[in-house]
């Protein structure tokens, strides 16, 4: 009788297998009020690997980290028109604190455009304070309805970054290199995720926005995902709180603003871009366990030797985890490392201490073989940076075998529910035509230029829209 697989196959049901890998990793569980999480420990640590190195790349702009409230004045969100429109249908208010009726209701933030704007207004007065660059790690609440762990969630976590400038060209720029520099630089060099960096469209920009600069990954089912994204805001903003700057003329000017973000949604596309039937496949510049060193058997010289080789992986860079847990069998205790995506493990028991190797197993490529013990130190660094492109390679061969170029509309939705994704020149498609894919459920999930750039315009000669079915 056949033994009954770990996580329901992806090609039987790819959410079921989403939501087994979830559980069975232990990256979350469901929150107790509908649409929250609550993120285990090996999830968070994830999340924090990620942090640390968005945060190293943020810094590196000049941008600067700060903490703005939870609780938004309701009227703060009235004025930017837009902004408001965008955000209203998932907005939670709290009316009631200290047991009475509050005087205004507070909004608990979608988004912090408008706080950060109103104190924006404050801390700037003169060129001197320009460019103001401001980042915050934070949660953020959206009521959202059709909830899906990590994807979808009422909270979850995110930076946020909001800036100010003098010139729109400076603006302009900084959105541009946050979108560049940081998000596609973290997203292909240490998630290893193959990303079609584009530019929005009006109906799909963010409410506020005169740009949207988006990073679009497809996942492992053809259905895209929306990475991160860094917005020129123009000066609506600016002109709603009227954040003001005396120039080096004399003159009072309105600056120029943007805002940008990525959030834990970022470990959703780790899980659906990279994972297979047998679990997740972390990359290892990512991974917070490069290498689990695995005792088979309880003998005190293997113990030892696990240990040893712990000690000197670690001493050579390498993040190791010991498991010589060897109350818990071997069999059961190498099928979670192998649900939870680490890269390598090492194996030793009594028969490798005698030949003087360890059997080592690749979690990328798959497959296992003998090594000898004295080698590892020298192997690993080499085997975890070719697992590292690997990974990068088989998102991008998967995503360039799935998308097709196609002339029209009708194409364009045969291939995108098709499970792939499509692209149309969006001369031929316009407005209109991103009015007929909504029909179908489909999105204009980004612009693209011909050569594959981010173009400088919806309407830049040669545009080309990327269309697909959406998380």
């Amino acid at each position: 009788m056949a033994k009954a697989p770990v996580l329901t196959p992806r090609a039987d049901d790819f959410p079921r297998w989403y939501q087994d890998l979830i559980a069975k990793a232990e990256l979350a569980d469901n929150g107790p009020v509908r649409g929250t999480m609550v993120i285990r420990p090996y999830g968070y640590g994830l999340w924090e690997r990620m942090q640390a190195e968005m945060d190293a790349r943020i810094k590196e702009t000049g941008t600067q980290n700060a903490y703005f409230p939870l609780l938004i004045p309701q009227s703060y969100l009235t004025r930017e028109a837009d902004h408001v429109e965008g955000f209203a249908p998932e907005l939670a208010v709290v009316t009631h604190g200290g047991g009475k009726e509050l005087e205004e209701p507070a909004v608990v933030r979608p988004t912090s455009e408008m706080i950060i704007k109103e104190y924006f207004s404050k801390w700037v007065q003169s060129y001197r304070d320009l460019p103001l660059l401001i980042n915050q790690w934070a949660n953020v609440v959206r009521w959202e309805l059709r909830p899906r762990l990590f994807l979808r969630t009422t909270e979850f976590l995110w930076q946020e970054g909001h800036t100010a400038h003098a010139t729109y060209e400076e603006a302009r720029e900084f959105a541009a290199h946050i979108h560049r520099e940081v998000y596609e630089d973290f997203m292909v060099n240490v998630l290893a995720m193959d990303v079609v960096p584009g530019r929005k469209t009006a109906r799909e920009r963010f409410a506020g926005a005169v740009n949207t600069l988006t990073l679009e990954g497809m996942m492992g089912d053809g259905k895209a995902l929306q990475m991160a994204t860094s917005h020129e805001l123009g000066q609506n903003f600016a002109k709603a709180f009227d954040t003001r700057y005396l120039s080096k003329g004399g003159t009072q000017e309105l600056v120029w603003q943007t805002s940008w973000g990525s959030t834990t949604r970022m470990i959703g596309a780790l899980v659906m871009m990279h994972g297979d039937d047998d679990g997740l496949r972390v990359p290892p510049r990512l991974a917070q366990i490069q290498v689990v060193v695995l005792a088979i058997k309880g003998d005190e010289a293997v113990l030892a030797k696990v240990r040893e080789l712990g000690d000197q992986l670690t001493a050579a860079g390498v993040r190791v985890r010991v498991d010589d847990r060897t109350d818990v069998p071997f069999g059961r205790r190498a099928v979670d490392w192998e649900l939870k995506g680490v890269p390598v493990r090492v194996e030793v028991g009594p028969r490798d201490l005698e030949n003087g190797t360890a059997m080592l197993a690749r979690r990328i490529p798959g497959g296992k073989e003998p090594v000898a013990v004295d080698s590892l130190v020298r192997l690993l660094p080499t085997i975890l940076e070719e697992d590292q492109a690997l990974l990068l390679t088989q998102a991008r061969e998967r995503r360039e075998s799935r998308t097709a170029d196609v002339a029209t509309v009708e194409e364009a939705v045969e291939a995108a529910t098709a499970g792939g994704w499509a692209r149309v020149p969006w001369a031929t498609l316009g407005e209109e035509g991103e009015a007929r894919l909504a029909e179908h459920a489909l999105t204009v999930r980004c612009l693209v230029a011909e050569d594959g750039s981010v173009p400088d315009a919806d309407d830049a000669p040669g545009n080309v829209a990327v269309v697909a079915r959406a998380y």
